[in-house]
């Protein structure tokens, strides 16, 4: 879990400043703040995605994923929490604490490095790759902090449910990812951070937490293939 708490703490931090830098900043400015995070999320996203090398993979993935997403409501859950917070802490801010929340979450949660990551840090200790993404997230969450507010902070929350549960499971995963399954993870982790992108534009407001369970569903078509192959 060292990992984990180190990605924690730089969220954290980096939303502590980027709040304080954000609020001496005038509305139309943080929005062009927002814009500009919005456009390097699109491009991380396509440079993800284009790296599969089985469409169909990550076209059931997103489907399959997606209908998971939305008889769980994933969400609705995340916005209730959000809205929670919102009710809870926001004193009359002009901020959503729920959109920084959310955002976020789904930022700092979806790609390979926090799957993977995880899996280190809870088969060997080794939290080389999550301190990586740390100072990664820490970056990030200065300038959504700049233009979310302080809401990003409590995304802190949703690493220590998400990278933590993977930790704590990862010594039953010795040896359950090859390569090709973390390519068509990766790629469908980039699609979701492309949804991200044109919502930070404005472009788009889609249901994206729905689709997360997608990331788990990419390697196991992957597995269940050759069991199809052996049948016909």
């Amino acid at each position: 879990m060292t990992g984990t708490l180190i990605n924690m703490g730089a969220i954290v931090a980096g939303t502590a400043i980027g709040s304080v830098a954000g609020s001496r900043l005038p509305s139309r400015m943080r929005r062009i703040v927002l814009y500009g995070i919005g456009l390097v999320v699109l491009l991380i996203g396509f440079q993800m995605a284009v790296r599969t090398q089985n469409v169909l993979a990550v076209l059931g993935a997103i489907l399959i994923g997606g209908i998971i997403g939305e008889l769980l409501r994933i969400e609705d859950r995340l916005e209730q929490l959000g809205q929670f917070f919102q009710k809870k802490f926001s004193n009359g801010s002009e901020q959503s604490i729920s959109e920084g929340f959310v955002t976020a979450s789904l930022v700092f949660c979806v790609g390979p490095m926090a799957v993977l990551g995880s899996i280190s840090d809870g088969l060997s200790g080794d939290y080389s790759l999550l301190s990586i993404k740390a100072v990664m997230d820490g970056f990030a969450s200065v300038a959504f902090g700049a233009s979310l507010g302080w809401g990003v902070g409590l995304s802190a929350i949703s690493i220590l449910v998400y990278q933590g549960a993977i930790t704590l499971l990862a010594g039953f995963l010795p040896s359950a990812l090859n390569e090709a399954m973390v390519t068509e993870m990766t790629a469908t982790g980039g699609l979701i951070i492309i949804g991200i992108g044109l919502k930070l534009l404005d472009i788009k407001d889609l249901p994206l937490a729905n689709l997360v369970p997608a990331i788990v569903v990419a390697p196991t078509i992957l597995a269940l293939i050759p069991l199809f192959r052996g049948l016909f």
